[in-house]
């Protein structure tokens, strides 16, 4: 399993979604977590999570 290059915690399946949907649609082995990315893009994480949200309502295959 994939962990967070940043802090560590163990990634899930749409921690690895955002970070290809936000910042690199072609990572294949360096991730950032929810909360890590949230920090990088200079966004609150509920936000994160709000887009998340709207992206899988969309049916992006990215997330789950």
């Amino acid at each position: 399993m994939n962990s967070c290059t940043a802090c560590g915690k163990e990634l899930v399946y749409n921690d690895i979604g955002a970070f290809k949907k936000f910042v690199n649609r072609g990572a294949e082995t360096s991730f950032l977590c929810r909360g890590c990315l949230a920090k990088k893009l200079g966004i609150p994480l509920q936000q994160l999570e709000e887009k998340i949200s709207f992206f899988k309502q969309q049916g992006c295959t990215l997330f789950i």
